[in-house]
């Protein structure tokens, strides 16, 4: 009996430390001093919301094989961010995938600064680098420079554009080298 007393004690002990260490683990990637990024000044939650397609990106490991990617943004009750990323797996007639996710506005003053909880304990940077006067397309960055989403109000945007808006990443310091197309394919039969 006292053996498997102790035994669930030290089962209780890891549990208990392993916590910690996330909450440890989550308070310093929320509280170091992170890379200056400028974001748009201003930005207009309410028409900001909706749905936006993903035209390029430089990809998290999830989105590597994603296509007619749809990234929706709608406020809550209390005033914070719902963001729900809809794609299909390999193909546009893969398996749809859904993954939501909590976002807070960090900086109210321009609504450009959020904080994004893709898992808990995890809040982290999520930047509007750019949006047109017209909200017809935005460009999304993290504080890493390593993950990147230019998107459209239309699953279809001008080259050249997207051209003009990769070199300007360039000058902020993402590597769009690595940039990606993401494949979207609206047919009858979607």
């Amino acid at each position: 009996m006292i053996y498997i007393e102790t035994k669930r004690s030290d089962h209780m002990k890891i549990f208990l430390a392993s916590v910690m260490t996330l909450i440890i683990l989550a308070s310093c990637a929320t509280t170091r001093k992170e890379p200056f990024q400028e974001t748009e000044e201003y930005v207009d939650i309410e028409r900001f919301t909706g749905d936006w397609y993903v035209i390029a990106l430089l990809p998290t490991a999830f989105e590597k094989d994603a296509t007619n990617g749809i990234e929706n943004y709608s406020l809550t009750e209390e005033g914070n961010i719902r963001v729900q990323y809809t794609f299909r797996k390999d193909s546009p007639q893969g398996k749809e995938k859904i993954m939501t996710q909590k976002g807070w506005i960090y900086n109210k003053e321009s609504n450009a600064d959020w904080r994004v909880r893709p898992l808990w304990p995890l809040k982290l940077p999520y930047y509007i680098l750019e949006i047109d006067e017209d909200y017809q397309y935005t460009v999304i960055g993290t504080n890493n420079f390593k993950y990147l989403w230019i998107m459209s109000r239309n699953p279809k945007m001008d080259e050249q554009l997207i051209q003009q808006i990769s070199s300007r990443m360039t000058d902020r310091g993402y590597d769009m080298s690595e940039i990606q197309y993401m494949e979207q394919s609206w047919g009858s039969n979607q």
